[in-house]
């Protein structure tokens, strides 16, 4: 008969969202207390507070200095959505996707800009074959799949010589994964992901290939105000020096500001990425042990190691769906791991955030409690038949 009896060690952090993420290791609202509430984000302390955010990003991310990064609205989205209705249409397109965020930006670029793009899709768990990519033409993809759990494993597939620009959704990848600046045209990403920020505010960095081609195409398309980069010609300086298109929180910059400062105590980006490929080692080494359970993800060499996502192989599951939704609500029930469902459009299973802020020991802690639920839900499979 199957012990089922709950182990006795509980993660101390049970949030495993994949966005908001999981905070910086001992947060707390007091660490917000240099916040400029109730001041302009137009006046001097506001300004200071948007540029060292830039800069900071610039350092730990090992951002070229002749790339611009800006703070854009609407997150992660804002940013995609302003790269490609500004840019977009000068040249032929192709759109990869393997998740649904990438399924999205293939709907906006062929129906809503209505673009004679190629599209090349994967089905979840594996990736595009980048060696039939034309990267002559503008390339749009996500390196990492938040909802797929797969990721590029590296960026050689793209040529130094390329004609056309990249456009890459990073918002799962910066900060725990090494983006290499020479292949990425545009790169976007959102502070709710890897360092646990709060939401609302997308991060936008520009080649100057990319400026170049802001300040010499104009789209066919009318642009909102929210959108435009450029002002009679030449790409708007401020918005990459931290005078924001529409206002900031500057509760939410002050918290990104703690979560870039802690990155750095960490030892910076090596020792972000070490975290995470930490923290999804751990599952990695449960999979294997556990027959029942195993990585969306087909190759090794494409697993995410920031959004793992799991699905359950036992043949006696017969409602996959029911069953993994069964395994999150017990889990959450516990208090052990909050929001590890499957992201919606995605195959059944579960979802756990790795990112650098999330504790390794608090990983190690929930594998037990998983195996836990499993047993408890196929007990109630064998109990119900």
């Amino acid at each position: 008969m199957t012990d089922l009896t709950p182990p006795a060690k509980r993660p101390a952090n049970p949030r495993f969202s994949s966005g908001p993420c999981a905070k910086i290791p001992g947060f707390t609202l007091d660490h917000l207390a240099d916040a400029p509430l109730g001041r302009s984000h137009r006046a001097a302390v506001g300004k200071a507070k948007l540029a060292e955010a830039i800069e900071l990003t610039r350092e730990i991310l090992g951002v070229p200095a002749d790339y611009r990064i800006g703070i854009v609205p609407g997150s992660d989205t804002g940013a995609v959505e302003m790269a490609m209705w500004t840019m977009l249409g000068a040249r032929p397109v192709e759109m990869l996707a393997w998740e649904s965020f990438g399924e999205g930006w293939v709907t906006d670029a062929v129906k809503q800009l209505k673009l004679d793009a190629a599209v090349k899709n994967a089905p979840y768990g594996q990736i595009v074959d980048l060696a039939t990519v034309n990267f002559d033409a503008d390339v749009v993809f996500t390196w990492n799949g938040t909802t797929s759990g797969v990721r590029l494993p590296n960026a050689d597939a793209i040529p130094a010589n390329r004609q056309g620009l990249t456009i890459c959704d990073a918002t799962s990848a910066a900060f725990a994964m090494d983006l290499p600046w020479d292949k990425l045209d545009v790169t976007t990403f959102s502070w709710q992901k890897v360092l646990g920020g709060e939401g609302a505010h997308g991060m936008l960095i520009l080649s100057p290939r990319a400026v170049e081609r802001l300040e010499t195409y104009t789209p066919a398309w009318p642009l909102p105000k929210i959108f435009r980069l450029t002002s009679k010609g030449k790409l708007i300086d401020g918005i990459f020096v931290g005078e924001t298109i529409n206002t900031p929180s500057m509760l939410a910059v002050e918290d990104y500001l703690v979560a870039l400062k802690w990155a750095k105590s960490v030892g910076g980006l090596k020792g972000l990425i070490a975290r995470a490929e930490a923290n999804a080692r751990t599952v990695w080494d449960f999979c294997a042990a556990n027959p029942w359970i195993a990585n969306l993800a087909e190759d090794p060499a494409t697993a995410s190691t920031t959004s793992v996502c799991l699905k359950f192989t036992d043949p006696r599951i017969t409602d996959g769906a029911a069953f993994a939704k069964a395994v999150a609500k017990r889990l959450e029930k516990a208090g052990v791991a909050y929001d590890v469902g499957a992201y919606r459009d995605a195959p059944p299973g579960l979802r756990i955030w790795c990112g650098s802020t999330v504790e390794t020991a608090d990983v190690a802690a929930l594998m037990p409690w998983i195996a836990h639920a499993y047993q408890a839900e196929i007990a109630a499979l064998a109990q119900a038949a």
